[in-house]
């Protein structure tokens, strides 16, 4: 499990958020180890957003990360980031009530 933590420039944001909406739709139709992509902004800062990722595995992420979807992603949000941390977490409990 990840948490990816981005800043977003302003005038860029709505594009951004079309993009990672694309990403996330590709990876969990294309990719059978991507379990779940949860993406937020703050509320009080909507140019901060979260991105909780679960992968069945580390093989299941790297293989993420070389998809095309990914890299096509990566290559049109770059200019977008201001800057982007990725904080390794473990998980405790996921769940979710069927939608």
């Amino acid at each position: 499990m990840r948490i990816a933590q981005l800043e977003i420039h302003p005038a860029q944001l709505e594009a951004y958020k079309a993009a990672l909406r694309e990403e996330i739709k590709a990876s969990l139709s294309l990719e059978p180890g991507v379990l779940a992509l949860y993406a937020v902004s703050l509320k009080d800062n909507p140019t901060q957003i979260w991105i909780f990722e679960t992968y069945a595995g580390k093989d299941a992420y790297e293989s993420h990360l070389k998809t095309p979807h990914f890299l096509r992603y990566k290559t049109a949000t770059q200019h977008m980031v201001k800057t982007l941390k990725l904080v390794e977490a473990d998980s405790i409990q996921i769940d979710a009530k069927p939608m």
